[in-house]
């Protein structure tokens, strides 16, 4: 079951992002669309054919990832796969973004802020969302030979697609690259999502793609899935280290302003490098999770001195 990797432009911070095609029985599939651009469009149109498309399958529902969903549902007869929370964050988009204000206004954030990120967020952060989908978790075919992980972190939504031979991964697993773990509401829940213990549980599940080619979504390929690991892992546990040079005790607001400054014009910026400074904050309240999970994919004595220097945490750290 051979794949081929397919190249699209974005006008985002994260660089060119990567689909991928393959064939089951003459059925073809794609894996992700690309952004909502008139190039991406124009190379999906000269590059698959859309006649003989017959499925499409969303790693998780970021605007790179998914932006051409909606149009690729008018372009042809394909049927959409999307993963489950990401169906829950469309069918209820507004109250979604209002469960997201609340929690970073109970970190601290102020309603100026607040309405800064709403307009960022309102001017396009999100597509046009597709009006027929289905949920990967109760629908993928069989027939495929394809099977899913759930591999929530980066997102609460993150599916890896695998066969024997390779996996896509996303932004799961990304080459040289410190994908922001997103704050994010729970639409089972209405509470915090919590990414940390999701992606404790990631790591485990990713070890058993190591001998599998990886498709990542951006950079153009992984070599080894415990290197990336390792690498998200050690900078992850670098910047925590860092961080306690600047956490006295302030809310989340307060802290990542001390980082990263008050530029109120870059809302969204400063909205991702709050979502990090929680997931370290969490790791803080719970090391033992990062702990054993990197134990049972045998790769914690690779980052143990690094792990040490975080953990040896001052008073004014909660736990």
């Amino acid at each position: 079951m051979a794949i081929q990797q397919h190249t699209l432009d974005t006008p985002y911070m994260v660089g060119p992002v990567h689909c991928y095609t393959t064939e089951v029985n003459d059925e073809l599939i794609l894996f992700d669309t690309g952004p909502p651009t008139t190039a991406a469009k124009q190379y999906i149109r000269e590059n698959i054919d859309l006649g003989r498309l017959k499925y499409i399958f969303i790693t998780h529902c970021h605007i790179d990832h998914y932006g051409l969903a909606h149009w690729l549902e008018q372009e042809s007869d394909a049927q959409l796969f999307i993963p489950y929370r990401d169906g829950l964050k469309i069918l209820s988009h507004e109250e979604r973004l209002q469960d997201m204000y609340d929690l970073l206004q109970r970190l601290g954030f102020s309603g100026k802020f607040l309405e800064g990120l709403h307009q960022s967020l309102s001017t396009g952060v999100f597509p046009t969302f597709p009006k027929k989908f289905k949920i990967i978790e109760d629908d993928l075919p069989d027939h495929l030979g394809i099977s899913y992980l759930a591999c929530p972190g980066h997102s609460q939504s993150d599916i890896v697609f695998y066969s024997d031979e390779w996996a896509v991964t996303g932004d799961v697993l990304l080459k040289g690259v410190f994908q922001s773990p997103l704050l994010d509401a729970d639409q089972e829940t209405g509470e915090r999502f919590k990414n940390y213990e999701a992606y404790c549980s990631t790591i485990i599940k990713l070890s058993s793609l190591r001998d599998r080619l990886i498709c990542p979504g951006h950079r153009k390929k992984v070599d080894s899935v415990d290197q990336t690991i390792l690498f998200y892992v050690s900078k992850m546990l670098d910047r925590t280290s860092q961080l306690k040079k600047f956490d006295r005790g302030e809310n989340v607001a307060q802290i990542t302003r001390k980082i990263f400054g008050d530029n109120t014009k870059e809302t969204f910026l400063l909205y991702l490098k709050a979502s990090e400074v929680l997931f370290m904050q969490d790791f803080l309240k719970y090391p033992e999770l990062l702990e054993n999970a990197l134990k049972d994919t045998g790769l914690f004595d690779q980052v143990a001195s690094l792990y040490e220097k975080a953990v040896s945490t001052p008073s004014y750290i909660s736990h």
